[in-house]
């Protein structure tokens, strides 16, 4: 086997090896102190003044946050060059973020809904139906196996919901769904929802709606249109690995890609190996029984 215990994604066209002969361990290596001027008060201010940025032109937000740093530097250069440093940063994490929330949904396969959780006043406020939703989550994904990957958005009434993906097994289900027809403020016409017996006794209004492969891509991005509006992070919940593992054959490369071609390009019916036992042709059932990791 030239590779032994690759980490495998797929990019939603094809399945990616990163050999770790390829990437070495970071651990051990000693990080960078940070600079005199990288003081608790500059990373406070640095994190409100680029919140409140977002809702300026991007032309002019790195000049905003540098003015609100001013003080915690010498000059304004400095303040610029801080600003400009710490952007490139919030941008780079988020792209690492994006990257491994895709591979995550790609890796998962299945999703069965789309669904949406508000509250009735008369139940919660917003504090308590955060908590309990999380709670209740958390329970279904230990007992049931659910797995979701959702956000907390506010609507234009600042009411808060949770939108969000869902996988739930076959018999996973609790409560019933059943079919409402009411009206919808937001599309000024009358809809039909599914709502869950479940949650809507405990929580209040919410909507199942079922969808198939071809709509999980859109789902998601709808997700990610929610946490750019808002800043707020994803929330996931269940297993959702990043990357199986497998040994990878030459005959199963088809090229290296990526940066320094350090990644392969596999086939699409590669072979999957664990300490040089063929599991299989790779597929759900293959990967459901190599190792995971992050």
């Amino acid at each position: 086997m030239p590779y032994q215990a690759s980490k495998i994604y797929y990019d939603g066209s094809h399945y990616i090896a990163a050999p770790k002969e390829n990437f070495p361990s970071r651990k051990g290596r000693k990080t960078a102190r940070k600079s005199s001027t990288q003081t608790d008060s500059a990373n406070a201010k640095f994190e409100a003044a680029y919140a409140e940025s977002q809702a300026l032109p991007k032309r002019e937000r790195k000049q905003y946050i540098a003015e609100k740093l001013q003080d915690d530097f010498a000059t304004a250069e400095e303040a610029k060059e801080y600003a400009r440093r710490q952007t490139e940063r919030k941008r780079n994490n988020a792209c690492k973020r994006y990257t491994r929330l895709w591979r995550k949904v790609y890796l998962q396969g299945r999703w069965d809904y789309f669904v949406t959780f508000t509250y009735d006043n008369d139940k919660h406020t917003e504090e308590s139906f955060r908590q309990s939703l999380r709670n209740t989550l958390k329970h279904l994904v230990s007992r049931k196996g659910w797995k979701y990957i959702g956000v907390w958005e506010r609507s234009a009434s600042e009411r808060l919901h949770f939108h969000g993906i869902f996988y739930i097994p076959e018999n996973a289900m609790v409560g019933e769904l059943k079919q409402v027809s009411d009206y919808s403020t937001k599309q000024h016409r009358m809809q039909t929802t599914y709502q869950n017996t479940h949650f809507s006794r405990r929580f209040g209004r919410n909507d199942f709606k079922a969808i198939d492969k071809n709509e999980v891509v859109e789902s998601v991005r709808y997700l990610l249109k929610y946490i750019e509006k808002s800043g707020e992070r994803l929330v996931y919940g269940g297993d959702l690995p990043t990357y199986f593992k497998s040994d990878i054959t030459d005959e199963d490369i088809v090229c290296p890609t990526g940066i320094d071609g350090k990644k392969m390009l596999l086939y699409d019916d590669f072979n999957c190996w664990e300490d040089g036992c063929l599991v299989g042709k790779v597929c759900p059932e293959s990967i459901s029984r190599l190792p995971k990791c992050n």
